[in-house]
């Protein structure tokens, strides 16, 4: 086995009293692929940035084999000091390094080298410090939250590049489907302590759960330890003195071992405030076109959305996700084409833009409203300090400014915020930026168990996946079509994989020449997309099928066509779309399983 590049040994670090990390350990050999995985406010970050040399532990050692790179990519880029893009890239490389890596990658994240930095969005931003951070080609790359604000293609062409990578990378990712594709190995930041897993993050899911209910039972064994000893001590045979005074210490010890432990912290508790009960017709769409100045956005789009749809928009930034949104919902009007509103809708949208949360609010003004100390949740009232604690805040955190949060703490704040109010109609816009892996499965499950109709805007390949019932995607030029199911389905229906357009090619300079352009694959070999794609098929196909069962048992009660026949249509639909969902992607891996025989 080979030495390792980098270690970490027994790190310990104290944020103003609170120990963050307690013995942490982590070793880095080369080519390894490592998932840093843990809740939002576990300590990832401050680890990445320990194992980067940015930040000095209180207490351990970090080592790092002499003549060892890395380059680290924060989550809030800094690019004010510079004048263009290209300035801020080139300032990375190192010499000895390959200016011409800088042209390449600003090409292929469809970067203007010549760009100014003051005006760039959150998305181009953080594909501004991708290509710094990929530019010199280190040993080791420290990825904080690379996907986060980038569109899909941009996701899919960085996970495509870092594949092809050679280097040792740490990840620390929210989107699920990129990280499990990279992975290889995956170390659990829990209580204080890195766990590692020598095995990707496809794995960890039901490993931590192992662990934590091995932990759980003991937890129970010592209790009941505890009790045993102390009937002993009251009970037991009192001239056995000598005995008595050893098992007493014992017991004192079990004691302190069950007081000084740490436990997992409970979890989030989203709880959305839903209205009455709208219309079976939400929204129906007809020709409906919009266009900024010469820029098409939407032309001739038609749809309907019943009650309980969940509908997906996906494409890259600048192709008008936001606005094809605010036209379903009646918030933009259309240059041409109809809408037509259902009655009873209560509509709430949650969005990306954090930024129109003051940040000089304390925590408490921002949830209350500036109104005391009770916030409104739906029609009822709860103390602030107890809503605060249902989103994983600390009752100290009641004064704190809203700029002395971070990311995943703002996140949670607005969903906090967003979800007081009564709706029947959802629209997430960005839902999935900075929060942890733990509060994106309960948005899921708080989604699915919503009874009023969700639109939700994200690249998040994994969450369109488990929450969308259709996906509605941008085609360019302002066309859009509609396919049935999640992410994966489109791309099954579709039969290709999103190109880089609005924010890549179609935003390339028109005096930089394409070059390096992937030789397209030879007979019997299979893309990456395609390998991908066969990869993940059967867990898709096996989560279909799961679907499918359940379907078949819900419509096989004989009373529920007579007492709610509304539903029983809707279940019978969805029952065809998951059976002809299912036959496609049957078809595709037993194409793509012959492809890859063939090819050997």
């Amino acid at each position: 086995m080979a030495p390792p590049i980098l270690f970490l040994d027994d790190i310990h670090l104290n944020f103003g009293g609170t120990a963050l990390l307690e013995g942490a350990e982590l070793s880095i050999e080369a080519g390894d692929r490592l998932a840093l995985v843990g809740r939002n406010g576990s300590g990832k970050s401050t680890l990445l940035r320990i194992i980067a040399g940015q930040l000095e532990a209180d207490r351990g050692e970090r080592f790092v084999q002499p003549g060892t790179t890395m380059r680290y990519l924060p989550q809030e880029p800094d690019l004010s000091s510079f004048a263009t893009i290209a300035d801020y890239v080139r300032a990375g490389l190192a010499p000895g390094d390959d200016p011409h890596q800088v042209t390449l990658l600003l090409e292929a994240l469809g970067l203007d080298p010549d760009g100014p930095t003051t005006t760039l969005s959150g998305g181009e931003a953080r594909r501004a410090a991708l290509a710094r951070t990929l530019a010199p080609q280190p040993d080791i790359l420290l990825l904080d939250e690379p996907t986060n604000h980038l569109d899909l293609p941009a996701i899919e062409w960085l996970e495509e590049h870092l594949g092809r990578c050679r280097q040792a990378m740490v990840i620390i990712s929210h989107d699920r489907r990129f990280v499990q594709t990279l992975s290889q190995k995956t170390v659990w930041l829990d209580r204080g302590r890195a766990r590692p897993l020598n095995k990707g993050f496809a794995a960890f899911e039901d490993w931590r759960d192992e662990a934590l209910a091995r932990e759980d039972s003991e937890r129970h064994k010592l209790g009941r330890k505890i009790v045993r000893e102390e009937h002993w001590i009251r009970y037991g045979v009192t001239g056995r003195r000598r005995r008595n005074v050893r098992r007493l210490k014992e017991l004192h010890q079990l004691k302190r071992e069950k007081a000084t432990e740490r436990r997992v912290e409970p979890g989030v508790k989203l709880t959305v405030a839903e209205g009455e009960v709208s219309g079976r017709l939400v929204a129906k769409v007809i020709g409906v076109s919009k266009s900024w100045g010469d820029k098409p956005v939407v032309s001739d789009f038609s749809t309907i959305i019943r009650r309980g749809d969940r509908v997906g928009l996906v494409g890259a930034n600048g192709s008008g996700k936001t606005t094809l949104a605010n036209l379903i919902v009646g918030k933009t009007k259309p240059d041409k084409g109809t809408v037509k509103l259902g009655v009873n809708l209560d509509i709430l949208l949650i969005d990306q833009m954090r930024e129109s949360l003051s940040p000089d609010w304390t925590l408490k003004d921002a949830l209350t409203d500036g109104g005391g100390d009770m916030v409104a949740v739906g029609e009822g009232r709860r103390h602030v300090m107890g809503y605060m604690r249902d989103f994983l805040f600390l009752p100290e955190q009641i004064t704190t400014p809203i700029r002395a949060l971070s990311g995943g703490e703002r996140a949670r704040l607005m969903l906090a915020r967003g979800f007081r109010h009564p709706s029947n109609l959802l629209i997430l816009d960005e839902p999935t930026n900075d929060l942890d892996l733990e509060t994106l499965d309960l948005l899921q499950e708080r989604i699915a168990d919503y009874e009023g109709t969700v639109i939700v805007i994200a690249h998040d390949r994994d969450f369109l996946d488990r929450v969308c019932t259709c996906v509605i995607a941008a085609e360019g030029d302002g066309r859009w079509v509609e396919y049935a199911g999640g992410y994966s389905d489109m791309l099954a229906q579709r039969g290709n994989v999103p190109e880089l357009r609005p924010s890549a090619r179609a935003n390339r300079p028109a005096k930089a020449k394409k070059r390096n352009e992937p030789a397209p694959p030879a007979a019997g070999k299979l893309t990456f997309a395609q390998k991908h794609a066969l990869d993940t098929l059967p867990e898709r196909m096996e989560r279909l099928e799961f679907e499918i069962d359940r379907l078949k048992n819900a419509l096989s009660d004989p009373e529920l066509y007579a007492q709610d026949r509304k539903k029983f249509e809707t279940w019978a639909e969805a029952l065809a779309e998951r059976e002809a969902t299912l036959a496609a992607a049957e078809d595709e891996w037993l194409e793509l399983e012959t492809l890859r025989e063939v090819g050997g």
